[in-house]
């Protein structure tokens, strides 16, 4: 048995289609996709259609992740904040008019796809945990929280949301963070999703890294008209993906409250923050992504 797994798509498309050939490649049982297909990119409706067409074409499976939310968030309450959480909500906005009556199918999505393994063990796919869509799986993850994360536990769970690949066997459960399609945030540019594969009675897995046309994709982010009118976050989404590194969760940490405040803008405060990072990692990457990531 042959699952292949990939989420945190974010809009970028020619990164998509490159994943789904690579998959095609290898010829899985079973495809399914994490969440976040949408928003924090410029080409939501895009990826939102291939994904469904696979859906109704091919069996991929999909569920809903934290993007997703933030969009129905915004469409339902579309009230305008202050500050840093009123320039990501103008981002979300331009994901969400993008997307227009497609919307309501983002609602419809599930929050867990469950398969069955050739023993009968339970396969489960989630965004992030098992205890919510924005709850972080990392190789720094403690084992006691881990395995609060994953109960109750199974042969083979599978998730993604912090855009940072991982293979972690804790018991008899192996945990796979399959990274993200469009966004990674681990320094390599290239899309990355996750194999599984069951062999000899267990479970192992494979985090593949795909090149595709980055010219393209950049090109994506002007003709669509991201950078120019979805706002100043669309500055800081390109810096990540130009440089695979996240921005958004140092943006937040350092600047929400000398914004409010009035010390700074939300321009200036973006400005501050890429020539910090100067194309690099930022200085906490190593902490878990913000409530916005």
């Amino acid at each position: 048995m042959k699952i292949a797994v990939l989420a945190d798509i974010h809009g970028n498309l020619p990164a998509l289609e490159a994943v789904a050939a690579d998959i095609a490649a290898w010829n899985p049982d079973a495809v399914a996709v994490g969440g976040d297909v949408v928003n924090r990119g410029p080409s939501s409706a895009a990826c939102l259609r291939f994904v469904q067409k696979r859906c109704a074409d091919s069996a991929w499976c999909l569920i809903r992740g934290n993007h997703e939310d933030y969009v129905i968030s915004v469409v339902h309450d579309p009230t305008d904040r202050p500050g840093i959480e009123g320039a990501i909500r103008r981002n979300v906005r331009w994901t969400a008019d993008q997307l227009g009556a497609a919307v309501a199918d983002l609602e419809q999505l599930p929050e867990i796809i469950r398969m069955r393994d050739p023993a009968g063990g339970e396969v489960r796919i989630v965004h992030a945990s098992m205890r919510h869509n924005r709850d972080n799986v990392l190789a720094t993850t403690p084992d006691d929280e881990l395995r609060e994360q994953i109960a109750p536990p199974c042969p083979l769970i599978v998730v993604g949301h912090t855009h940072r690949p991982l293979i972690r066997r804790i018991d008899s459960t192996l945990v796979v963070n399959v990274g993200s399609v469009g966004l990674p945030f681990d320094g390599d540019t290239r899309a990355c999703y996750g194999r599984m594969e069951w062999q000899n009675g267990i479970w192992r897995a494979e985090i593949v890294r795909v090149p595709y046309d980055r010219e393209r994709a950049e090109y994506d982010f002007i003709a669509t008209g991201y950078l120019d009118t979805s706002g100043p976050v669309a500055r800081l989404v390109y810096d990540e993906f130009r440089t695979a590194w996240p921005r958004i969760y140092t943006w937040v940490a350092r600047y929400q409250e000398p914004v409010l405040a009035g010390e700074t803008s939300v321009d200036e405060s973006i400005d501050a923050l890429l020539a910090l990072c100067d194309g690099g990692p930022p200085p906490d990457w190593k902490q878990p992504a913000a409530p916005f990531s």
